[in-house]
């Protein structure tokens, strides 16, 4: 019996551990975002030129060339964001998902600046400093790809439990 207790203490203890480091981590994440929504579109432009900078060893002048196009990408991520945000928000109310035509047009615009970002850098890199710029957009790319599994994973976990809750209060009404 008594081993039974200290065992039961041990995995309570552990469980307690776990819930405490998720839900730090958890609010860790959601200052960071608040953090990021607060910078200006200039203040996020300077800070990741700066990374660049550090990243790609850039020259005064390479930074001034880079510095407008950052600036662009970051106004134009912005508005796209909101715009996706109304998007959903109105689907969501008429209770339709976005159509693939408007995906594959906003999909081949984003990819349409993309390219075009990607050329107007290789014009002010020198080819040392592309290659290094194209290895850190890959991972920079496939992390970001990584957050989005995982966010779209939660999100239908979290659709199924509020189904399968609707559908039993549902059925818990219809027994009544």
């Amino acid at each position: 019996m008594y081993k039974y207790l200290n065992h039961m203490k041990k995995l309570m203890s552990l469980l307690v551990l776990v819930l405490a480091f998720t839900i730090t981590a958890q609010a860790q994440k959601k200052r960071v975002k608040k953090y990021i929504e607060k910078l200006t579109v200039e203040q996020q432009a300077s800070l990741i030129v700066k990374k660049m900078t550090l990243e790609l060893e850039l020259s005064d002048k390479q930074q001034d060339q880079v510095k407008p196009l950052v600036l662009a990408q970051v106004k134009d991520r912005r508005v796209n964001y909101e715009k996706m945000k109304e998007l959903k928000k109105k689907y969501k109310e008429n209770k339709k998902e976005v159509t693939a035509d408007t995906r594959y047009k906003m999909a081949n615009a984003q990819l349409d600046k993309r390219i075009a970002f990607q050329r107007e850098m290789k014009a002010i890199l020198n080819e040392a400093q592309y290659e290094r710029f194209k290895k850190l957009e890959k991972n920079n790319r496939k992390r970001m790809k990584g957050k989005m599994m995982k966010r779209k994973k939660m999100m239908k976990k979290h659709k199924k439990h509020m189904e399968h809750k609707e559908y039993k209060e549902e059925h818990e009404e219809k027994n009544e």
